[in-house]
């Protein structure tokens, strides 16, 4: 009887103790990161063979990696379990094809919302994985006027999952040094004189690094 009233003693403890330290922490949870695009540049085979038979030899599209800024906004509906929104604005992106260079630019807002499991939600280091889905937006589509005879334009929405795994590193009260890697399906339809000739797939890894302040 001593040692079940002990061990309901130390359960109560340690749930008080988790408890108090969840609310003074809060749960919101924003951060800010430097995100490093690194772009799959995957053309469907039908692209690849329009490319190919527009320049005359083997061609692919692609766009550059670049890093850009980003701010998350998480909120905790339990210790353990989270969504977070991630924001940024109108990223812009160089169009390019092997064996021909640059042939013009978009603008791509790529919002993703995501529900993430925290394994140590009150530990220094604080692993999760989360999943979620991504709307993309892209806008400001601008090809070379050498190739207005073709006609060539982008869809401008995409939906597609992602995947994430991450962790923070507590710094300071309430502040944390975030690490996130993310896999997003980011994909768009190329037409030319409205008929479309091939899918075109982002499909980035992102990976981030910043700080974040709980609150």
């Amino acid at each position: 009887m001593n040692k079940l009233a002990t061990s309901l003693a130390v359960i109560a403890l340690a749930s008080t103790s988790f408890a108090a330290q969840a609310q003074q922490e809060g749960n919101w949870l924003v951060r800010a990161r430097a995100v490093n695009l690194q772009s799959a540049n995957t053309n469907s085979s039908q692209l690849h063979d329009t490319l190919t038979a527009v320049v005359g030899k083997s061609s692919d599209a692609s766009i550059n990696n670049k890093w850009l800024p980003e701010v998350d906004i998480s909120y905790f509906f339990t210790p353990n379990i989270a969504a977070e929104l991630i924001l940024t604005y109108p990223q812009s992106q160089d169009l390019s094809v092997s064996n021909l260079g640059k042939i013009g630019s978009f603008k791509h807002l790529p919002p993703t919302l995501s529900l993430q499991y925290h394994f140590i939600p009150t530990g220094t280091f604080r692993p999760y994985v989360g999943l979620g889905v991504n709307y993309t937006n892209i806008s400001h589509i601008k090809f070379d006027p050498s190739l207005d005879a073709l006609d060539l334009n982008l869809k401008n929405n995409s939906f597609g999952f992602s995947a994430q795994i991450g962790a923070d590193f507590q710094i300071g009260k309430n502040l944390f040094l975030n690490v996130d890697i993310k896999k997003v399906q980011i994909k768009t339809t190329v037409t030319s004189k409205g008929n479309d000739i091939g899918d075109f797939k982002v499909d980035p890894l992102l990976i981030g690094v910043g700080l974040g302040m709980r609150f």
